[in-house]
């Protein structure tokens, strides 16, 4: 990993629940030492990427990356093109719908929506990455993504979030290898307790795997009914945000799809 990569690698650690952090943390969190971390940081917040409390003297993100959000989202609107339809399906589902897209080996989130129509619902944070060995999105992007991509990946060490992640190779080949079968990952509890998942990819003009649009919700709501409505819904939404994006469904998906009815 390159000096700019572990730079940048430390903007992963904020979210909605950390949306700042200490040094000693940062230090916690990396597992590097406190002068390389605070190297990284000093070139960060020279280029706007952090900024300093001047009291606590924790780091928040700083305004460059609200500046290329900005740039990302009216040059690609990624975000306002899948949002109507993302929004849509959670309300015919009642569950929360959320669209994530690739960035290298990890699936960042673009926007989620809930209807919140339950009292027990899914927890969605979009300022966290999603992994690929232990979320559906994960499966499904391992399972339709470029060449080599899955091989790559399960040769890393693989982190354990629940008591039901996958990190075994041969296991994540089996579930990639249903997962493309099906035409849907499917993930039980592989990256949160009591919580269930489904997802489909999507494509761009390339036909390339760049995402996955996917429901989640909790256990205690899985059914063969709602499987089959969430996968139903799922169809319709993968052909509508590939197409959003400027893509549209492989024939090959169209066809696995097609061979399953």
């Amino acid at each position: 990993m390159g000096t700019i990569t572990k730079s940048l690698n430390l903007l992963n650690y904020f979210s909605v629940t950390r949306p700042e952090i200490g040094l000693s943390e940062f230090r916690a969190l990396c597992k590097q030492d406190k002068a390389t971390i605070y190297r990284h940081l000093t070139e960060l917040q020279a280029n706007g990427f952090v900024e300093q409390d001047p009291v606590t003297k924790s780091y928040r993100m700083g305004p460059a990356v609200l500046r290329l959000a900005n740039v990302r989202e009216r040059t690609f609107p990624a975000r306002r093109a899948v949002a109507p339809i993302v929004t849509e399906m959670s309300g015919r589902l009642g569950e929360l719908v959320h669209v994530s897209l690739l960035q290298g080996d990890v699936l960042s989130p673009l926007f989620h929506a809930d209807v919140k129509m339950h009292g027990t619902r899914v927890y969605f944070d979009e300022a966290e990455v999603l992994p690929l060995h232990a979320t559906s999105s994960g499966y499904t992007i391992l399972a339709f993504g470029d060449n080599g991509l899955a091989d790559a990946y399960l040769r890393k060490p693989l982190t354990r979030y629940t008591a039901k992640t996958l990190t075994d190779p041969e296991a994540l080949r089996a579930v990639v290898a249903e997962t493309r079968r099906t035409g849907f990952g499917m993930c039980d509890q592989g990256f949160e307790d009591e919580v269930y998942s489904l997802a489909a990819p999507l494509f761009d003009r390339n036909v390339r795997t760049v995402g996955t649009i996917a429901v989640a919700l909790p256990t205690s709501r899985v059914s063969p009914q709602s499987v089959t409505d969430i996968k139903a819904a799922l169809k319709d939404g993968s052909r509508q945000a590939s197409r959003a994006l400027g893509g549209d469904v492989a024939p090959e998906l169209e066809r696995i799809w097609n061979d399953a009815v």
